[in-house]
């Protein structure tokens, strides 16, 4: 997928082969450290995810495989208990902050790069059955049930929008609002943000 997005004049997104603790240490800063983890369900299901990475990289097979699948199994109690689905195979960056509870979807092959925002009801998924998934770059928030669909890249620093459903890419920067998406540039002289075709 980065060569598509190299071709299109997009940067390839920074992949974060980071080890779970070191990204898990991130997460904890931007909560505000260990004392989140008694009011912020969100965080259970980060942390879950985190732990589900560490047990995914081990490279002991016959210990890999059984933890993997007792983790599966509890993923999906604490999938339904905090309303946040984030399967293994979601690339996840350091520093991800997910706001308020629940009713939060990523896709498994979604990229999100370092210290994104998520909020309530966002949706980061396909269109069509066998799309690829969004990719996201650093600093990026999302505002309550914003909708990324299908092979979007949606560059550093951007901003999408309450209730948007972004069908088309984001360059870095730029504010996307609206269903569908429009966007906004940075600042009246900015032109780097033109609304796609």
């Amino acid at each position: 997928m980065s060569s598509r997005l190299v071709a299109m004049g997009h940067p390839a997104p920074a992949v974060h082969r980071l080890d779970p603790w070191t990204c898990w240490q991130a997460d904890l800063q931007r909560y505000g450290g260990w004392r989140a983890l008694w009011r912020e369900q969100s965080l259970w299901a980060l942390g879950w995810h985190r732990l589900g990475c560490a047990i995914d990289r081990l490279q002991v097979r016959w210990l890999r495989r059984p933890l993997l699948t007792l983790w599966w199994l509890l993923f999906r109690f604490i999938e339904l208990g905090t309303g946040v689905s984030l399967p293994l195979g979601v690339h996840i960056g350091p520093g991800l902050r997910i706001w308020h509870f629940g009713g939060i979807f990523v896709l498994p092959g979604t990229t999100l790069g370092a210290r994104c925002t998520l909020r309530q009801g966002v949706t980061l998924g396909n269109r069509l059955v066998g799309d690829d998934a969004p990719t996201v770059g650093d600093d990026v928030e999302f505002g309550a049930y914003a909708q990324v669909l299908g092979p979007v890249h949606v560059g550093h620093g951007a901003r999408i929008g309450a209730m948007s459903v972004v069908l088309h890419d984001v360059p870095a920067g730029c504010t996307a609002v609206g269903a569908p998406a429009r966007l906004i540039p940075p600042s009246p002289a900015a032109d780097a943000c033109a609304s796609p075709t």
